[in-house]
């Protein structure tokens, strides 16, 4: 079989999980084992999640055996670095969990939603659910480690180019470049007070002599730390936002802050110790409800901006880097960024969000749209304005038009060869067994045991 392992590798660590994640009406078969690494085993119901992932992505799944051997790589990953004492940080497993719940939160429409669809607890959901996101954290920087030298050259991608025949060259999808000015909805005067008030009365029971950590649980809307009575662990100056930053560190040990605001909501905060240039501190956040919140506000300022920028008054990128709220693409003159290559140019096909796709549709190069509601990944409610900069037509490859197409896919078949060196050296360290059903199945580099029959690399 011809390797393609790694590639399928870094797509199946970076999926979604889906309503298969939590088991939802799969029958037993589902459930056997067809695979065992160690003590790390992979199930039917693995294997079908990440063929589906795919289905749901509107991509060619690859064959099942290839599927199976990403699995089996990313079981081994998890295995050695369990003898390398390889581990992540708690802090960062909750806060890619908290990300996650926000996502199917809006997917559902409300958490409401999604603990009728599944008949479980935000709880019961979110622990079924940790220990595949730390799985996954743990199996990126294991693949970090193994890759964290590889580099690539513009020779390198010159190289692969020249490669390539020419009646073989690759047919590259449509591509837009296309930038947004985000607004935030703003909670109004009384929202605000409501919450400060809420805080308040919280300071005062603690200093009556309540548990901060049982009111934590019961009250923080920061789900990721509100299960451990909100403590946020040790953090180096400079990881936590400025205003919850200096509010912590003019605390002394035990001290409770006045009612701090940040971006992410409004704080109650207790320093509880110092060690060198780190603090360690505990927090209630109470957010505004983002469903409730006013969009005229946002609707009438990107109103305003859209006529200057119309009339040509104001430039885009500048209105963005001046005006729009969203930092991630504020300073890129509001230019969306591909995740894989990091370039501006999108391609636009079933990978694209198929609300902008839909809406890129219906309009001119050139050309902006009225405020429009959106979304953020943290859940937050805004208006946004889109300006359809530029789109190239579909076009077989050329190398200065899609170089960092091309760099991106020489860097990662580079990585891939990286991974696969890797998993020969190290199968040796592990113990690999595969169920009889699947004996066509080819996992380069094990032997026949007695728990299942592998075939040999070919």
């Amino acid at each position: 079989m011809k390797k393609v392992i790694s590639s399928i590798l870094f797509v199946l660590v970076g999926c979604f999980l889906t309503a298969h994640t939590f088991g939802q009406g799969q029958g037993v078969s589902l459930n056997k084992i067809i695979a065992k690494v160690d003590n790390y085993y992979v199930l039917r119901s693995d294997l079908e999640e990440a063929y589906q992932s795919y289905v749901g992505q509107n991509q060619t799944p690859p064959q099942k055996c290839q599927l199976l051997e990403s699995l089996v790589i990313n079981k081994m990953m998890l295995a050695k670095a369990e003898i390398d004492s390889v581990v992540v940080e708690e802090k960062l497993v909750d806060n890619e969990l908290d990300q996650r719940m926000q996502y199917m939160a809006q997917q559902f429409g409300s958490e409401k939603n999604i603990v009728e669809a599944y008949g479980k607890s935000l709880e019961m959901l979110k622990s079924e659910l940790r220990q595949q996101v730390k799985d996954q954290k743990i199996v990126q920087k294991m693949q970090n480690k193994i890759t964290t030298d590889v580099k690539v050259t513009p020779r390198d991608v010159r190289k692969f180019f020249d490669a390539i025949p020419r009646d073989s060259l690759p047919y590259m999808p449509a591509e837009v470049e296309v930038g947004q000015i985000v607004r935030f909805a703003k909670p109004t005067k009384e929202q605000k007070e409501a919450l400060r008030q809420r805080l308040m009365d919280l300071k005062k029971r603690v200093e009556a002599g309540e548990d901060f950590a049982k009111l934590a649980k019961e009250n923080s809307e920061d789900v990721g730390s509100a299960e451990k009575g909100g403590d946020l662990g040790f953090a180096k100056r400079g990881m936590m936002v400025a205003p919850f930053e200096g509010a912590a560190l003019r605390l002394k040990p035990n001290e409770l802050s006045d009612v701090i605001e940040s971006d992410f909501g409004l704080h109650l905060i207790q320093l509880l110790e110092t060690r060198g240039a780190e603090y360690h501190a505990r927090h209630i956040l109470l957010r505004p409800d983002y469903n409730r919140l006013d969009l005229a506000g946002p609707t009438r300022y990107l109103d305003s901006l859209r006529n200057l920028i119309q009339i040509d008054s104001l430039k885009f990128d500048k209105a963005a880097k001046d005006f729009s709220e969203d930092k991630n693409t504020a300073d890129a003159g509001g230019l969306l960024r591909d995740p894989q290559s990091g370039g501006s140019r999108l391609a636009m096909d079933g990978t694209m969000e198929y609300a902008l796709f839909q809406l890129l549709d219906t309009m001119q190069v050139g050309s902006f749209s009225k405020p429009l509601p959106y979304r953020t990944e943290d859940g937050k409610s805004a208006m946004r304005v889109l300006y359809f900069k530029s789109k190239a037509v579909p076009h077989t490859a050329d190398f200065s038009k899609d170089f960092e197409k091309l760099q991106t896919i020489v860097l990662q078949n580079k990585k891939n060869r990286a991974i696969d060196d890797w998993f020969r050296k190290s199968v040796a360290d592990v113990y690999i067994t595969v169920d009889p059903e699947f004996h066509n199945c080819r996992i380069f580099g094990t032997t026949q045991n007695s728990a299942a029959t592998l075939g040999s690399n070919e």
